[in-house]
């Protein structure tokens, strides 16, 4: 798709007058706008990075600076490009139309203890609890809370990931369920956190609360966390935080079973699949323009939710080991 035609002043022009934009070129439109803030963007810290750089005492050392500046504006610049061909890809596969959903507060439950159409793909209930191994470990629980975004009442799942018993990330996820049975996702309390040699004692540092948006905030809007009804081919958006996060999933199997598809099959623990796919299972591809050509494949089985992820790009697998709340869980195999 192309779509070097649009006049790009011309469009901001009509967009702060008031003027419509044609609904033919909404979604392109909105990539095209990404791609110049990130351009922005890119510029502000080359300059910020430039600034520093004179700051630097030694001639050689301030010259590497400014060198590592300018390489790194020029990386960055191809990643925006990149994004922004990403998401015109995205636009290809969900037409043009603006991404403005109907979360109404009627259209959810308010009553979490008794959901009018649980989603058996993406079970949630307070004190449920997955366990996850693979390079990390990861610890999922739905908590005993529930928060209120937009007029939607939410759960609160509390997601941890660990490596060698520090975590290192700590988010606070926010899901509703519609009462047609599609679990939205309303946003995130995303920390990312390091711990630095030379600290005594070694203690987590906050590095970033990067991806965090909440729905409703600054432009943000949800998306779809599991579909009630999936089926083959259909694409959505999860969430919809511009230039900050964007995930996408597309279904690629609503009969998965282990020895029906080679492909699906590659990297998948074959005793895992057995033991909780009977040819019900879901698969989907998910992806964010933000990171163009990283792609995960998520497994979901009936009355577990998901069980598996394949990092496509790396060949990384993330397996449930564990779970509170289905006796299959007690069976499951070791990494």
């Amino acid at each position: 798709m192309k779509t070097d035609w649009i006049p790009k002043l011309g469009l901001l022009a009509a967009l702060i007058g008031g003027a419509p934009v044609a609904a033919e070129t909404i979604c392109a439109a909105t990539a095209d706008l990404a791609a110049d803030g990130c351009k922005n963007a890119v510029q502000e810290d080359y300059l910020i990075a430039s600034g520093k750089c004179l700051n630097v005492s030694a001639t050689a050392a301030r010259n590497r600076c400014l060198d590592d500046a300018v390489g790194a504006r020029r990386m960055d610049l191809r990643l925006c490009r990149k994004q922004q061909l990403a998401r015109f890809s995205i636009c290809n596969a969900l037409r043009e139309d603006r991404y403005d959903p109907n979360v109404s507060p009627a259209l959810f439950d308010d009553d979490l203890a008794h959901l009018t159409r649980p989603n058996r793909y993406f079970p949630l209930a307070a004190g449920d609890r997955w366990e996850w191994e693979g390079a990390e470990s990861v610890v999922v629980e739905v908590l005993d809370r529930a928060k209120l975004i937009a007029g939607v009442r939410c759960f609160v799942v509390r997601d941890t990931v660990s490596a060698d018993g520090t975590v290192v990330e700590d988010t606070e996820d926010w899901f509703a369920q519609a009462r047609n049975g599609d679990t939205y996702y309303f946003g995130e309390e995303s920390k990312d956190y390091e711990i630095f040699e030379g600290d005594e004692p070694p203690t987590p540092e906050l590095i970033t609360l990067e991806g965090s948006f909440k729905a409703g905030r600054g432009g943000d809007k949800p998306g779809i966390a599991f579909l009630a009804a999936p089926r083959k081919g259909k694409v959505y958006r999860q969430e919809f935080s511009l230039g900050n996060a964007e995930d996408i999933a597309e279904v690629v199997s609503t009969t998965y079973g282990y020895g029906r598809d080679a492909e699906l099959d590659r990297l998948v623990p074959r005793q895992l699949a057995e033991l909780l796919c009977a040819g019900d299972c879901v698969v989907t591809k998910e992806y964010q323009p933000l990171a163009p050509g990283v792609f995960e494949r998520k497994f979901y089985a009936p009355g577990i939710g998901g069980f598996l992820v394949i990092h496509l790009d790396s060949a990384e697998v993330v397996q449930l080991v564990g779970c509170n709340f289905d006796p299959r869980c007690a069976a499951l195999p070791a990494p």
